[in-house]
């Protein structure tokens, strides 16, 4: 298995992050030069399936805040049950709930394993530059503080998964496109919600087994919730949301309302 590689930021990792990170996105480049201490960040290479560190351990905080920049997603796998609670995509951030900062502060749950599903570039920014931005933009305050609501509606989507299938799947659809949606990520210029997706995530934050997933998802396409993927990517874990709106029927509803389940 390979090391994880750390290294220092290359200079334009600031411009990556003004232009596409939630955080940081039209923040003056100039100010942030001149107050960050940006020789003591970290980028690093994440691979997949490796712990990353343990959340919510008691009386026990990060001195980082990660920054995705490619690659993920990012996985929180809460146990004993093993269900996956939040995805993290480029662009975002993860880690907040265990810094002494804002609501982290008092953001605490069960014990949870945070590692990457997929080989992801981040950068790690020091607590004492987050203090500061936090302290002093009003801007990225309010977007930090809101990073924490985001995390609540995410797992309140996954509390409304019921055993039903289609509902369930559903409700982890109806979040991650509520989330990007809100971090300005998706959908994109073809007005699709493109999202690396592995059968295995949707298995393990629905509690579906995977060929259940597999028959939902070929339902979802056939009645055109989906987009068919195309034969360049036909095996690979990208869906295609094409009816975001039309997911909410299926979120809502009861077994006698989906004409299309149990896939004929």
């Amino acid at each position: 298995m390979p090391e994880q590689i750390t290294h220092s930021p290359s200079p334009e990792v600031l411009e990556h992050l003004i232009e596409h990170n939630f955080l940081f996105k039209e923040l003056n480049p100039d100010w942030l030069t001149e107050r960050l201490h940006l020789s003591e960040w970290v980028q690093e290479k994440l691979y997949s399936n490796r712990p990353i560190y343990t959340a919510f351990r008691p009386n026990i905080s990060l001195e980082y805040l990660y920054l995705v920049l490619e690659g993920g997603p990012i996985i929180t796998r809460s146990t004993p049950l093993d269900r996956i609670i939040s995805i993290t995509y480029s662009y975002s951030c993860f880690g907040m709930r265990n810094l002494n900062l804002g609501y982290g502060r008092v953001s605490r749950s069960f014990p949870s394993l945070v590692e990457a599903y997929k080989t992801t570039d981040v950068v790690k920014i020091p607590l004492v530059d987050l203090e500061m931005l936090y302290q002093e933009n009003e801007q990225f305050r309010d977007r930090y503080d809101s990073l924490f609501e985001l995390r609540e509606k995410f797992q309140y989507h996954l509390l409304n998964c019921s055993s039903y299938p289609p509902q369930a799947v559903a409700a982890l659809l109806r979040a991650l496109v509520y989330q990007e949606r809100f971090l300005g990520n998706q959908p994109n210029p073809q007005q699709l919600y493109e999202l690396d997706l592995p059968i295995d995530i949707i298995a393990r934050a629905c509690q579906l087994n995977h060929r259940t997933v597999e028959q939902v998802i070929k339902g979802m396409t056939k009645v055109g919730l989906l987009k068919a993927k195309s034969a360049k990517h036909a095996d690979g874990d990208l869906i295609y949301i094409a009816d975001p709106e039309g997911l909410k029927e299926v979120y809502s509803a009861t077994r006698d309302k989906v004409s299309w389940w149990p896939l004929q």
